[in-house]
């Protein structure tokens, strides 16, 4: 299928070629109609798109500042990696559409497949043939509503939120400031309320449309006088600024023609810099309006399909959608004299070379179109000439030599996110070996761009697709924490070699089976390797600290602090489904770092933690863990501190000798009165090559596991204790 992506390093917006996504359970998959370009929104990724590093970095000094300081932290070429690679994503554009519905995963009741449907949301509205959209961001669209019109739905929801936030009623007087696609909405929805409402704008065409649309407006060199007759000398009783300006004239203007205590509610972007005279003799209410309302940026609501008890929270983002699609049906907003133009999906450069300026052509509302020939939804989606882009790459072949229990590492991949493309891919291509095959996400986005970049035979969106490919002989699984075991245990069973990135598990159960399904493998002499991607025991200096505890005769103490960094209780790490919680999803690496230095697993887990008070969750812990030999090992993992600090540090004393790591940037050994430090300047490896080095070794030549089973298996259930030691203040064993 076609869709536009922004690509934030080159500046260029373009349409490619992509799998059809998957819908997930709670989501429908919708075969788009038309889509609705934001000439606000869009318009300043585009245009930061185009600027040049230095200019991004003007632009945005907060992210420029973040660079510096992991400059500090990792080194100079682990950040310079970090940064062009995270421009080189590609960036889905668009967050308002409207189709219909060809799939539907499962928990989706009340819905079905044809239904006509408006779509919203960044990420999921997109400018694509189709698109996977959750429950709370789908509306049904009535007879009486053509997806032309619920394009704006999107749109509609924005400023009807923005007007139920100055809280105005029957037969008050509004003003709103700026009269683009927001402006002109937002004034019929004022009108449909029944208050008197004022349109303000700089553009003469502007003007005379909102009057058209049966409003009162005013150039803004008239706005003050026009505004004093308007209302009686009084001042408005609210204000809705929906320009899209950095000037700060529009919140003066604001402040100037509202009444005393009126309420200014800023829709649109527009400078800040509230002058304080006005403002604080009127003793004015000043709002930043969010989006669409409650449930924005809520991912319990947008991505897990939790709705609001309608008693305390009467207008969600999805009840405004709703109401805005009710107000279309009943002709109270008219959206067909704001289309100014219509580009196929096919031509959509054209649409963002207008939108930024490139053309010389008054625009307001810009939609793409999309070909009507949907399949139906199972027919559709079991079409493999639709799921799987093919990319023929122009790469010079890998050498191998004969004589390996496999001759190539034939790999596909499950996941194509931010750690994938960021770390793990780039980490694998420079691996000989490895024939890459395969990769699949559930967008399809990101897996076409990472096979285009990386130089993998196909992209689908479909698990099964890598999993029957009986080329492909190894998997790696990239993915969120929530689907790792499924996977592995997918994997395996297809008689893959599997490589799953940490952790194997989020809870005992899945770990049961996984190793169920290994013991059953094993009694059919059929099981395939696996792997676990705890690589910090595969760092250069890891191994070299290795070293120097190999002919230890004593136990050792050692101690490892983090300085993890605060993540918010609704990111998906936290999430006990899908991250299994900071412990368990990342925690687990610094277990097994621990382990590796001992050689064994622990035995047992005690745990303090410092309260959570609605702001952290089990993420500020200090771990003790005891060892069969009798050492000690301490986990400091916190999130309470500050980002410029450097992350990691490792203490271990031992036999008269002390070890210490700093951040995998140095290495310093104490003994017999003498010290010696070891540097990685430039560049902070925290051991990806190495283990995959480790892996290859293993598949090709026949050598150990990269990491035993016992240890695999023991580190990971170490984790559940110590999740168990912190819940029920007492020593766990593992």
């Amino acid at each position: 299928m076609k869709q536009v992506i922004q690509n934030l390093r080159s500046g260029e917006t373009s349409v490619i070629e992509v799998p059809i996504p998957q819908p997930k359970p709670g989501e429908a998959l919708v075969h788009n109609a038309f889509s609705l370009v934001s000439a606000g929104t869009e318009r300043m990724i585009v245009e930061f798109a185009g600027k040049s590093l230095l200019g991004k970095a003007r632009s945005r000094p907060d992210l420029a500042k973040q660079v510096i300081d992991k400059a500090r932290r990792e080194g100079l070429l682990t950040t310079l990696d970090a940064a062009f690679n995270r421009l080189d994503q590609p960036m889905p554009l668009g967050y308002s559409s409207a189709g219909t519905i060809v799939a539907l995963g499962e928990q989706m009741g009340g819905y079905s497949i044809g239904q006509r449907v408006a779509c919203s949301g960044g990420g999921y509205a997109l400018h694509a043939e189709y698109v996977r959209v959750p429950f709370n961001l789908l509306t049904p669209l009535p007879e009486e509503v053509t997806p032309e019109q619920a394009a704006f739905t999107t749109l509609g929801a924005i400023a009807l939120h923005g007007f139920r936030l100055t809280e105005t009623g029957l037969g008050e007087r509004v003003a709103v400031i700026g009269l683009g696609l927001l402006g002109l909405l937002a004034i019929q929805i004022v009108n449909a309320a029944g208050c008197h409402v004022l349109g303000i704008d700089l553009d003469a065409s502007r003007v005379a449309l909102a009057k058209e649309l049966g409003a009162n407006a005013v150039g803004r060199d008239d706005a003050e006088s026009v505004s004093n007759g308007f209302t009686y000398g009084q001042g408005f009783d609210s204000v809705l600024i929906c320009a899209d300006t950095s000037s700060a004239d529009p919140v003066e203007l604001a402040g100037s023609i509202a009444r005393d205590r009126a309420r200014v509610v800023a829709v649109g972007a527009v400078g800040l810099q509230l002058p304080r005279r006005i403002y604080y003799e009127k003793e004015l209410t000043f709002i930043n309006s969010r989006s669409y309302g409650p449930g924005r940026y809520d991912p319990s609501y947008e991505e897990d399909g939790r709705d609001y008890p309608i008693g305390y929270v009467r207008w969600t983002e999805g009840r405004n959608l709703e109401a805005f699609v009710d107000l279309l049906a009943q002709g109270k907003v008219d959206v067909a004299p704001l289309i100014s133009h219509h580009f196929s999906i096919d031509q959509a450069e054209r649409a963002y070379q207008l939108i930024s300026g490139d053309v010389d052509q008054a625009y307001l509302g810009v939609l793409l179109t999309y070909p009507q020939e949907a399949s139906e939804g199972a027919e559709l989606l079991s079409q493999e000439k639709d799921n799987r882009i093919e990319s023929h790459p122009d790469i010079p072949a890998i050498p191998y030599s004969t004589g390996k229990k496999i001759d190539l590492i034939r790999l596909g991949v499950l996941g194509a996110g931010n750690f994938a493309l960021a770390v793990m891919l780039p980490t694998i291509n420079k691996i000989s070996d490895i024939k890459l095959v395969g990769i699949a996400s559930t967008s399809g986005t990101s897996a076409a761009h990472a096979a285009q970049r990386f130089g993998f035979q196909y992209a689908c969106s479909q698990d099964d697709r890598i999993l029957d490919d009986p080329e492909i002989n190894t998997v790696a699984i990239l993915t969120r924490h929530g689907l790792h075991a499924q996977q592995v245990i997918a994997g395996l069973k297809a008689g893959k070699n599997v490589f799953c990135e940490k952790p194997l598990a989020i809870n005992r159960e899945e770990l049961d089976e996984i190793e169920k399904t290994m013991q059953t493998l094993a009694g059919e002499d059929a099981l395939p390797a696996l792997s676990v991607g705890f690589n910090r025991r595969f760092a250069p200096l890891a191994q070299k600290m290795r070293q120097f505890l190999d002919s230890r005769s004593e136990p050792l103490v050692a101690q490892y602090r983090i300085n993890a960094g605060y993540l918010p209780l609704n990111h998906w790490t936290q999430d006990p489904n899908q991250g299994g919680g900071r412990i368990i999803g990342e925690g687990c690496h610094f277990i097994d770092f621990l382990t590796f230095l001992v050689g064994e697993a622990p035995i047992a887990v005690q745990a303090m933690g410092l309260p959570d008070m609605g702001r952290y969750r089990e993420d500020n812990v200090i771990l003790n863990f005891r060892f069969s030999d009798g050492s000690l090992g301490t986990l400091t993992y916190l999130a309470n501190g500050d980002k410029s600090f450097p992350k990691e540090r490792v203490e271990v004393f031992c036999a008269g000798s002390v070890l210490v790591l700093n951040d995998f940037r140095s290495l310093e050994a104490y003994r017999d009165g003498k010290r010696k430090v070891y540097h990685s300047r430039l560049h902070q490896d925290k051991g990806h090559e190495g283990e995959w080095k480790a892996f290859r070794d293993t598949l090709l030549n026949g050598a150990p596991l990269p990491i035993s089973y016992e240890q695999i298996f023991g580190v990971t259930r170490a984790t559940f204790a110590a999740v168990a030691a912190l819940r029920y203040k007492g020593e766990v064993m593992v």
